[in-house]
């Protein structure tokens, strides 16, 4: 079956031509004008992503995926953008939105994003393998992470760079790999996504004296497992 993508912009010449795209790569659409009119959509419809763009009336983009997010929703969700405004964007990733895509934009890269997004918000769970790195366990089976035992919630986004850089912890990878592995990124890009969603996960796993998560200047990140104590320091 074909998945479902809503999009919701308040132009309807975008309308079109994403619904068209989408089609012809074999996704089903659906359209809502607005943000309300989005709620009703997504309730009946229940789409495998949302394609939102922020300005819109009567409820713009960020609010939509504020609200959803608020309610336990978490559809993935791509933000059109009219600018290229740091501030619009860190807002909507930081809301809950897992990527962004500025207009003008071309409809290949588009379609990459949203593959990206479907790919990893669908990671296959036949596995059932379990990484871990010092007190981080990411359990692939039931998609959770747990910190010293502790259940962590992190979204579709986090979740798939957490995995990819405990895969290969104690190895420094590229920003340009982490950007094919988790957004689908194959081109040269100069998006800050990465260095945006690495303070994410900074921020809900870097406590309790774990800080291994690491910047390699000019190269990109890496995580660390954490040094043994030496016995003398052990309690």
């Amino acid at each position: 079956m074909a998945q479902m993508i809503l999009i919701v912009d308040d132009e309807a010449g975008v309308r079109e031509l994403l619904g068209d795209a989408l089609r012809i790569a074999g996704f089903e659409t659906a359209t809502a004008s607005d943000g309300m009119s989005a709620l009703t959509a997504i309730r009946n419809k229940k789409p495998d992503l949302l394609i939102i763009d922020i300005n819109m009336p009567l409820m713009d983009g960020f609010e939509l995926v504020e609200r959803l997010r608020s309610t336990g929703d978490n559809t993935p969700a791509l933000m059109l953008s009219a600018r290229a405004d740091r501030v619009d964007v860190t807002r909507g990733l930081t809301l809950g939105a897992d990527d962004y895509v500025t207009k003008p934009f071309g409809l290949e890269e588009l379609l990459l994003r949203v593959k990206a997004i479907l790919r990893r918000s669908q990671i296959s769970t036949s596995s059932g393998t379990d990484l871990t790195c010092g007190p981080i366990k990411v359990d692939e089976a039931s998609h959770t992470v747990t910190f010293a035992g502790e259940l962590v919630d992190l979204s579709p986004t986090e979740f798939r760079l957490l995995q990819v850089l405990v895969e290969n912890k104690n190895r420094v990878l590229s920003k340009s790999l982490l950007l094919d592995e988790v957004w689908g990124i194959t081109f040269e890009s100069e998006s800050t996504v990465a260095d945006t969603y690495i303070s994410y996960l900074r921020k809900k796993l870097h406590r309790d004296g774990f800080e291994g998560i690491k910047t390699v200047r000019g190269v990109g990140f890496v995580i660390q497992e954490p040094k043994p104590q030496p016995k003398s320091e052990q309690k």
